[in-house]
């Protein structure tokens, strides 16, 4: 197949820059019409968290199966079979007639953009074969994520308000469409020499640790910690946790293969990517249902209020990425945890929610944090890994991310509802300090070493891969 020409490189990663903003959007559009559904549904708030975690969690669960299925019968086809299923569950959604169906129209649209992420990276890293090409394609990419936070309050507070929570939804219709069609005529297909095989056993147990263990955070305020029902989850959580590690210790093509966590880069990744959007998941959620519920905002005027925040997050992505470049992860990471904590901090400990100054102090500051976590998160999982455990390694981090919002919902949606309101800010600020402590600790000369022995571990086995392949 020929190298696409420079202008059609350049429409291709547009056409997957539309469906990372469709999904990106979602989250942040979606935060905002949060006390607009409580109102018209009468929801509890487990029934506000569910509408954002069930979305999140089945992202989460299905990351890895999409990549390696797209690896196996086509990007270009999974690719456009995400798109059209996310646009669909969109009209769905917006057509939802309870807060049930909003919840399971939600788990349709997360299917269709489990397969967009993933596989249009896959896509931009074929597509732009030329190193410094790539670097600059990636940044582009990730600066979509800044644009989604920064527009997604105003917009979604400009249509909640002026047409209700439904419209949220429409926005996704007419940036599916052009996608699909634009990738029908302009994105090559594409394979791996060498997918790696279904997992469906693993994939099993992702779905169980996550799925229960969510169910147990957000739903043990309503029906007892101590009830049999949440003693019950977080026991099947744990015994899927255990079966998983040891499950795909045996597989020849396992679905998280258990070695990568030999590496302290790559599992301080994990971990650093999961406490960050933790942060960011509770911290929209708590802010949100303050602004309008507290403080009788409406919702436009609650998305220009955290625009200093995203607007921080917009400015501070590029920067990052820079940074990671020219010094490493450890220096925007120990900055982001360093901000993300203060941010928690000035909550808890100031009351910042009693002044505008405070409170437009801690928007800055975590959206300083939240700008400068993200690039190193990547960077920092793949540190040292073979080129063609690269991708799965990121996708893992992908996945932490996920899962790290929906936890974050979960556990401040838990909090908010036990009551414990100081105590949520301070788990925010806990997340920031986890941010900071494993950035440190995980960006030194010993955390590369083992990076170095985990990808000569897997150095072998990728060359007899590719090697298979040759033959």
């Amino acid at each position: 197949m020929p190298e696409p020409t420079a202008r059609r490189r350049t429409l291709i990663l547009a056409i997957c820059c539309m469906s990372l903003l469709i999904v990106s959007l979602d989250n942040t559009i979606l935060n905002v019409a949060l006390p607009s559904l409580q109102k018209e549904f009468h929801a509890s708030v487990s029934g506000l968290q569910w509408t954002i975690d069930a979305y999140l969690l089945v992202i989460a669960s299905l990351l890895l199966l999409s990549g390696s299925t797209a690896d196996r019968i086509g990007r270009k086809r999974v690719f456009q079979t995400g798109l059209a299923v996310f646009t669909a569950g969109s009209l769905l959604c917006s057509l939802a007639p309870s807060l049930g169906w909003l919840i399971a129209f939600r788990m349709v649209q997360a299917v269709g953009g489990s397969m967009l992420n993933p596989v249009a990276m896959s896509i931009i890293t074929n597509t732009f074969s030329e190193p410094r090409e790539r670097a600059r394609a990636i940044g582009v990419w990730g600066g979509v994520i800044g644009i989604s936070m920064a527009a997604g309050p105003i917009v979604g507070g400009a249509l909640v308000e002026s047409v209700g929570w439904r419209a949220i939804f429409w926005i996704n219709l007419p940036i599916g469409l052009a996608a699909l069609a634009l990738t029908a005529r302009f994105v090559p297909e594409s394979r791996a020499p060498r997918a790696r095989r279904v997992d469906p056993v693993g994939q099993l147990l992702v779905i169980a640790l996550l799925g229960t263990l969510t169910y147990g955070i957000i739903e043990g305020s309503d029906a007892g910690w101590s009830s049999a029902l949440i003693i019950g989850c977080f026991a099947v959580a744990a015994l899927a946790a255990a079966a998983l590690a040891a499950y795909e210790k045996r597989r020849v093509d396992p679905l998280i293969d258990t070695r990568f966590f030999r590496s302290v880069p790559f599992s301080g990744a994990t971990v650093i990517a999961v406490s960050g959007f933790a942060a960011l998941g509770g911290f929209l959620f708590l802010n949100t249902l303050y602004l309008q519920d507290e403080r009788g905002l409406s919702a436009l005027d609650a998305g220009l209020y955290m625009l200093p925040m995203a607007a921080m997050a917009l400015v501070f992505a590029p920067l990052s990425g820079r940074l990671v470049g020219t010094r490493g992860p450890r220096v925007p990471l120990v900055l982001a945890g360093t901000a993300m904590t203060a941010s928690g901090v000035l909550f808890a400990g100031f009351d910042a929610q009693s002044s505008d100054v405070l409170l437009f102090t801690s928007y800055v500051l975590f959206g300083i944090g939240f700008g400068l976590v993200n690039a190193p998160i990547t960077n920092t999982a793949v540190s040292g890994m073979p080129r063609a455990q690269a991708g799965v390694a990121a996708a893992v981090a992908s996945t932490s991310r996920q899962v790290g919002q929906s936890l974050g919902v979960a556990v401040l949606g838990a909090a908010l509802a036990a009551g414990l309101h100081e105590g949520a800010w301070w788990i925010i600020a806990g997340c920031g300090a986890s941010v900071l402590v494993l950035g440190t600790l995980t960006t030194g000369r010993w955390a590369k070493a083992t990076a170095a022995r985990t990808a000569g571990l897997l150095a072998p086995e990728a060359e007899d891969n590719r090697m298979a392949v040759k033959v």
